[in-house]
């Protein structure tokens, strides 16, 4: 790596200049929330009666501000930087702030004493800002609450910005994370002629918040080796208490410089060719400090730089304790703010001298703010890739094969802006979604053999068996301005179950933030699901992905169970339309009937749910007897089934069929945008019939939508019951009571006056469960007029 020219000892002095200033800024949003500029000496009535944020990690994240500062000043970078130790807020704001930024997005916060007092009282007060690099927080692309996904939001950022170097702050903590362990495997998959460029900065300052962490107690060479094994070539940079400040800056530009000119350089060899070549090596800063750099040594008589103890607030109880007070007013006053501010709070020159211009300050600029650079998709046409339907229920698609064809053609609509990707935990070919390739391979950097397919350097599909990793990536790539769809196994959709949390909370707060531009959704596909993965078995079988989401902040959260291909095609358009919401669309890929053609597709899908008049025998003029009610591919067999079987059985019973595409639609819109009023839903389910529902998942997330409802003491729902194995298909529903005899059966108990009339009936239903077991059991495959059944109508 080259060696970059040594700072003088004027820039080192300017450079020390800003990350006193910062450090100083930083530390005060902790304590103070009158006397900002220590114009007068400190009293009680200065502090906030209420000491919440963390120090530790503030320090070392300034340092990483102030040189990507002096880097994209001297060279024009267009930067961002994902801030991986969350709680180190006060630093960011603190570096937000002193560049301007803050104060242009909230002008009653200026870049003077006034402003300054009224971000050290805004910090993690009541009715503030948050502890942690919130969505208000400028420049912040992550919370950081939860840790873990930094890196790969990093490399989501970078990827289709050829331009952008994304530098990650990972803290010690964070990188013992299981999804953090696993995202330094990404640069397999960053292709330097397409894509920016990922800087990793190991922050080791030691500790957790009671602990040592791994990395920082490894000796230099094993974590030399662990980095290089990754593909990375590590650069270190080390402090030690009481290390010159003036050394330190030299190595850290130092650093950064031969950090930037290696990208450089594997960027321009690799575009020179237009193929990339053999993965590339790529640097990463090692970058020790400790922990709560600068701030108290020690505090009745124990250590606290360098330690655990500086993790959070470094002297508490120093409105009580005068001793503490004092201690607290040398350490803010031994950053010199009189030298580094005017009289009137504002920074001075030299402060400034290496902050950059306009947007390509690290608040101000676009990436972080997905949504200034977010373009509409070129959606394609639906009809071309809808399939044809004379009758329903009389043929049968393969869902996610049809989407599949449209995914594949909006791939390639998008080839010269690449604005979309796919990602997937190695299961685009097991999801049927295959027709992508025609359009892009899976990317891979990494060395290819005779007997791989479908992979490419430059490849727009992205496979690796890590749902963190899919996720973090795309929620790094939505929240730069572009577009995506992740692809799962329903049941292991759980596994980023705290990631969707902490994306939704993110949406939801930053709709709030006035500042902040929509960005695209973040859309999961859901397949290979619950009720057909009976040859995985119990451990595939699981649809409480749905229930968690529906938990969360009903603003952010919507949730569609399309029957059929061309109502799946439909729900796909919509939810790749969307903005700042999580789209989960569960959807099987094996064969399906289909029931609607795609106008008629459309119609049901804007409506949410809907009657399916062709399917039931209503009376005209009166109400019906009972409603069959489904949400879900096999669901929806299962009750045509049973409406069929009814039709033949009691046709003088009037039987509505009701399917449900949007789940939300069950919740009045006091609970959810897309609620339905109770006259609209009254009018769909009656408010007294029998309401037999069938659902794709746990049957009680229904009732717990629809417990307002007027007919939810008459609501009986059928759903898994965390009953699998390795089985039939049929057997799947029938062993979690799903099953077309059983909701037959059901229609007979909840209808008054059937259960006596109709027990010939209801035997011979359970007599076909028994002769199920027995058939499945000795032939290995579902019945007969099962598995060769169709609907009639």
């Amino acid at each position: 790596m080259p060696t970059p020219d040594q700072l003088t000892d004027a820039e080192a002095e300017r450079l020390d200049a800003h990350w006193r200033a910062l450090l100083y800024l930083s530390a005060c949003q902790l304590y103070l929330r009158e006397n900002p500029l220590l114009s007068e000496p400190l009293r009680p009535e200065h502090v906030k009666p209420r000491l919440l944020g963390h120090w530790g990690t503030c320090p070392g994240l300034g340092l990483v501000y102030t040189h990507l500062n002096r880097v994209i000043r001297n060279r024009g970078l267009d930067a961002l930087c994902v801030w991986g130790p969350g709680h180190g807020a006060p630093a960011v704001l603190a570096g937000s702030w002193l560049e301007g930024t803050y104060g242009e997005l909230n002008p009653d916060t200026p870049r003077d004493a006034t402003g300054m007092e009224l971000l050290f009282r805004s910090f993690s007060q009541p009715g503030g800002l948050p502890s942690h690099t919130s969505p208000d927080v400028p420049g912040s692309l992550q919370e950081g609450g939860e840790l873990g996904y930094s890196l790969a939001h990093a490399y989501g950022a970078a990827f289709d910005n050829p331009d952008l170097v994304a530098c990650c702050v990972i803290g010690d903590g964070e990188a013992e994370t299981g999804p953090l362990a696993t995202s330094w495997h990404a640069n397999a998959f960053l292709d330097p002629v397409h894509d920016g460029a990922v800087l990793p900065v190991l922050h080791l300052n030691g500790y957790k918040i009671a602990n040592p962490t791994v990395l920082s107690r490894l000796p230099e060479e094993e974590l030399d080796a662990l980095l290089r094994g990754y593909g990375y070539d590590p650069v270190h940079v080390r402090a030690e208490p009481g290390t010159p400040h003036a050394r330190v800056h030299r190595d850290m530009a130092s650093a950064m410089d031969g950090a930037l000119d290696r990208i450089a350089g594997i960027q321009r060899a690799a575009r020179a060719d237009n193929t990339g070549g053999e993965r590339p090596h790529w640097p990463v800063i090692v970058l020790r400090t400790p922990k709560g750099w600068t701030g108290p040594a020690d505090l009745d008589g124990l250590p606290v730089e360098d330690t655990w103890r500086a993790h959070q607030i470094p002297l508490p109880g120093v409105r009580e304790d005068p001793e503490r007070l004092r201690l607290l007013e040398r350490w803010l006053r031994s950053y010199g703010p009189g030298e580094l501010f005017d009289d009137r709070g504002r920074p001075v020159e030299q402060v400034l001298s290496c902050v950059p211009d306009g947007d390509r300050r690290l608040g101000a600029g676009a990436h972080a703010n997905g949504g200034r650079l977010l373009r509409p998709l070129p959606l394609p046409e639906l009809e071309p890739h809808a399939v044809p339907v004379q009758r329903p229920g009389t043929t049968a698609h393969e869902p996610t094969r049809v989407l599949g064809g449209l995914l594949g053609e909006l791939l390639s609509a998008t080839a010269g802006r690449r604005d979309f990707r796919v990602f997937g935990p190695d299961e685009t070919d097991s999801n049927h979604l295959d027709g992508v390739y025609g359009a892009s391979p899976r990317g891979w950097q990494e060395r290819q053999l005779p007997t791989d397919e479908h992979l490419g350097r430059h490849g727009r599909v992205l496979e690796v068996l890590s749902e963190h990793l899919c996720q973090g990536w795309l929620e790094g790539y939505v929240l730069t301005g572009r577009h995506g769809l992740f692809a799962s196994y329903e049941a292991f959709a759980h596994i980023v179950g705290s990631m969707a949390s902490q994306h939704v909370k993110w949406v939801h707060s930053a709709r709030e933030v006035p500042w902040r531009r929509p960005v695209a959704s973040l859309n999961y596909l859901l397949t290979s699901h619950t009720w057909r993965q009976d040859h995985n078995g119990f451990s595939h079988q699981d649809p409480g992905f749905v229930d968690h989401v529906l938990n969360k902040s009903p603003d952010v959260v919507r949730v569609y169970l399309p029957p059929d291909a061309n109502t799946l095609l439909c729900v796909t358009d919509e939810v790749l339309r969307t903005r700042d919401t999580v789209n989960v669309v569960v959807a099987g890929k094996h064969p399906c009937f289909d029931w609607l053609g795609l106008e008629e597709a459309r119609e049901h899908c804007a409506r949410g749910l809907g009657v399916w008049d062709w399917a039931g025998t209503e009376r005209h003029g009166r109400e019906p007897d009972v409603v069959l009610a489904c949400a879900g591919d096999v669901p929806t067999q299962e009750t045509l089934a049973a409406a069929s079987l009814l039709r033949k059985h009691l046709p003088d019973l009037a039987v509505r069929v009701v399917n449900v595409v949007d789940v939300a639609r069950l919740m009045p819109p006091s609970e959810h945008p897309h609620g339905m009023r109770d006259a609209d839903f009254d009018a769909v389910f009656t408010r007294d019939r029998p309401v037999v529902f069938a659902y794709h998942g746990y049957p009680w997330l229904v009732h717990r939508l629809a417990y307002r409802r007027a007919v939810h003491d008459n609501l009986h729902v059928r759903g898994y019951k965390e009953s699998g194995s390795t089985t039939t298909p049929f057997d799947m529903v029938v062993r979690n009571d799903l099953d077309r005899y059983r909701l037959v059966m059901d229609v007979l108990d909840r209808v008054p006056g059937l259960s006596v009339r109709a027990a010939g009936l209801r035997q011979s239903m359970a007599d076909v469960r028994s002769r199920h077991h027995r058939w499945i059991r000795e032939h290995g495959t579902d019945l007969p007029e099962v598995a060769d059944w169709a609907w009639v109508g």
